[in-house]
């Protein structure tokens, strides 16, 4: 068993960002292989955005003045 130095606070385990069940080294930050597909789906299909201060694409090629 592994002790931590004294004073230090205890080590939380890390949960699944899709399900909260306790991460496995295997598929980290995931707990199974199914969790890291719905992952990977969510990102093919665009579900995660990034916030940014760029204007929509569509309104760079409109033209100056309307």
């Amino acid at each position: 068993m592994r002790q931590d130095p004294p004073g230090s606070r205890p080590r939380l385990p890390r949960l699944c960002p899709i399900c909260d069940k306790p991460a496995v080294p295997r598929h980290f930050p995931f707990c199974s292989s199914r969790c890291k597909a719905i992952d990977l789906g969510r990102w093919l299909r665009e579900s995660y955005r990034f916030a940014t201060d760029e204007g929509l694409e569509d309104e760079e090629d409109e033209p100056e003045g309307r």
